[in-house]
């Protein structure tokens, strides 16, 4: 498959191209495969973008499914796109379709999360910790930090854990 040319995808006809190019708010790439569009985002961000909005809601539903609350389901889904991002100079086009491709990426993201949950479980209850509840102030902070609660809940979860590993070591020495 080769990569579309100036004008958009290689699906589009010249008269349709003509008429987008004049037609304000017609976005030239929305008539391209999604194979088109990630190899096309190699150079452009604007096909990256299209692909982005087509399968922002499936995505970000595969992830509401699967987790606890709707901040990690959306922290997830932007981890799945930033990562696909990332490699999408390394995507390449074969019989599965490219939705196939960003799921995996979904999937490897949410087993990360998975992982990384577990081993805090496990650090929580090794140092006699108790689960973190955020209250309104701290709901109030996620705001002005423009972060999720779930990135104040793992950042004060690990504030507390590096806090009780230096204590340990004070004891120690």
């Amino acid at each position: 498959m080769s990569q579309p040319g100036p004008g958009g995808c290689r699906g589009a006809v010249p008269s349709q191209l003509a008429r987008n190019r004049h037609t304000r708010g017609v976005n030239r790439w929305e008539h391209c495969s999604d194979a088109e569009l990630l190899l096309a985002a190699r150079t452009s961000s604007e096909p990256f973008g299209v692909f982005y909005e087509r399968h922002f809601a499936s995505v970000l539903a595969f992830f509401r499914r699967r987790t606890r609350g709707p901040e990690e389901a959306f922290d997830l889904a932007a981890e799945t796109f930033a990562a696909a991002l990332a490699s999408v100079s390394r995507y390449q086009p074969g019989p599965e379709p490219p939705r196939a491709w960003l799921f995996a990426i979904a999937r490897h993201k949410l087993s990360e999360a998975l992982r990384r949950n577990g081993v805090q479980d496990e650090a929580r209850r090794a140092l006699a910790m108790q689960p973190i509840r955020l209250d309104d102030e701290a709901i109030e902070i996620a705001a002005d930090l423009r972060c999720s609660e779930s990135v104040v809940r793992k950042r004060v979860s690990r504030g507390l854990a590096a806090l009780h590993a230096q204590l340990r070591n004070k004891e120690a020495s």
